[in-house]
């Protein structure tokens, strides 16, 4: 484990010294050095924290630099002058990039402090252990910097791999899983107990707060039952298609989540709906995210999916788009199949209020932080006009 919070600890004067420079307990610097799994920082300095203990420590004449609580290379001792040696010319060159950075996203932090930003996750992002890691990491530099992230999960896959395993045949309409009592029971199992838990604790394994719910959960999603019709191709007669226990929203209500805004907690949102008469349905979880964005007024909504964002005829990745634009491209068969109802989720959810909402590449390790922080962004932006 890295021991650069004990070293900076020790070259400052102790926890207790730590705890007067910034106004938090002894117990709080302690923890910067206990693992994660105990609820620790596992050895490093929080984020929120470096900055005022930099400008405490040059206040005093203590030789410590942003480096050091990156680096583990030994750290000298208070009063001596530290030696350097100049970083090899592509290090140096690294460094200065990662500045260029940071400076291209400071408006873009001012800009977006306080805004909600709801983030659809599902795809390989959440598959694949790395990126689901990478992704926790995201949603507490998000709120580090004080932006409020809600995230809205799926997990199809895993939904399939447990009724597999219990031997439970399941059959798909027009992409929906058609579910019955019997699955909705398991769906349920899944989404709220198991990948919801998971993608908890794997944002407070990586330093933040992170509560699980699901729809039913402060009457967060009220749902009916979804109605879909379909034509048959020899009669031309449309029959109405049951597909069980599945739903869609009928209201958000956000009242659990404006009360969780105030915090430091990351909700982190199932979707499973009930409806009045305590029917529990499985909705899709792109259309939760959009339209619990929309209840929020967010900021963006973020769809993380398996491909690049919205493509022309000639399969170029399309930047940004209008609502009109994009309803253009749906009618002329440019965007078709499975990016169909994300574009009209992301059309309804700009509709209802949402500045803007993206279409991304959630297999890009940090695509999040890409999209939000820098000036081209990936994906494709649909916004009002």
């Amino acid at each position: 484990m890295s021991k650069i919070a004990d070293r900076i600890i020790a070259l400052c004067g102790g926890p207790q010294t730590i705890s007067e420079w910034l106004g938090i307990s002894p117990t709080s610097v302690y923890r910067w050095t206990y693992p994660r799994s105990s609820g620790g920082s596992g050895g490093h300095i929080p984020q929120k924290h470096i900055e005022p203990l930099l400008e405490a420590a040059g206040r005093r004449g203590i030789p410590l630099t942003l480096q050091d609580f990156f680096d583990d290379a030994p750290l000298p001792s208070a009063g001596k002058e530290k030696k350097t040696t100049p970083a090899p010319t592509h290090i140096h060159d690294a460094w200065l990039a990662k500045a260029h950075t940071l400076s291209e996203a400071l408006p873009y932090m001012r800009n977006y402090a306080g805004k909600t930003f709801v983030i659809k996750f599902g795809g390989h992002a959440m598959g694949k252990a790395e990126l689901a890691k990478l992704f926790a990491r995201d949603m507490v530099m998000l709120k580090q910097l004080g932006i409020d992230p809600i995230v809205v999960h799926g997990g199809g896959p895993q939904i399939g791999g447990m009724l597999e395993r219990l031997k439970i045949k399941s059959s798909f309409v027009d992409g929906l899983r058609v579910t019955d009592k019997k699955t909705v029971e398991i769906v349920e199992m899944v989404l709220s107990g198991s990948i919801n838990k998971d993608i908890v604790w794997a944002i407070q394994s990586a330093g933040g707060n992170a509560v699980g719910l699901s729809g039913k959960d402060g009457c967060l999603v009220m749902a009916k039952k979804l109605r879909r019709k379909k034509r048959d191709e020899d009669s031309s007669i449309e029959n109405v298609l049951d597909l069980g226990f599945v739903g869609e929203p009928a209201a958000v209500n956000p009242h659990i989540l404006e009360t969780l805004k105030q915090s430091d907690i990351i909700p982190v949102i199932a979707p499973i709906g009930v409806c009045p008469d305590d029917m529990t349905y499985n909705i899709n979880a792109d259309t939760v995210a959009g339209s619990v964005a929309e209840a929020m007024t967010a900021k963006r909504l973020l769809m993380l999916t398996d491909v690049e964002g919205i493509k022309d005829k000639s399969g170029a990745l399309i930047p940004e788009l209008s609502i009109s634009q994009a309803k253009k491209l749906i009618a002329d068969g440019t965007i078709e199949g499975g990016m169909i109802p994300k574009v009209e989720t992301c059309i309804l959810a700009v509709q209802g209020g949402v500045e803007a909402a993206v279409i991304m590449d959630g297999r890009v390790p940090h695509a999040l932080l890409l999209e939000i922080f820098t000036e081209h962004g990936v994906g494709t932006l649909v916004r009002r006009a």
